[in-house]
């Protein structure tokens, strides 16, 4: 079963960091921790139309928290950095906030 891509890609992460990455046609995204490459290559592609060259991973742990004696864990983020091919059209999105 197809998943939906807006269930793939859940927003965008918008830090310094991530905006520095705009001019090397870079872009990242807070993505399903269940998510592969794969799925995420296609469901970038399809929500912006854009050609996908490579994409990077990484998995951010929650963090342990306390609250008295209540010990609970902030929730397990997955980024992706998608690099766009050279020919590829800009994600308009990201254009307009750097």
């Amino acid at each position: 079963m197809m998943k939906n891509p807006h269930d793939i890609i859940l927003r965008p992460v918008l830090t310094e960091k991530s905006y520095d990455q705009i001019a090397d046609r870079k872009y990242t995204f807070l993505v399903d921790v269940k998510a592969n490459k794969t799925e995420i290559k296609k469901a970038v592609e399809e929500i912006f139309g854009v050609k996908v060259e490579a994409v990077t991973t990484l998995r951010q742990i929650g963090k342990l928290r306390r609250q008295g004696v209540y010990v609970g864990r902030r929730p397990t983020t997955k980024k992706a950095v998608i690099k766009l091919t050279p020919d590829s059209k800009t994600i308009e999105f990201f254009e307009g906030m750097a």
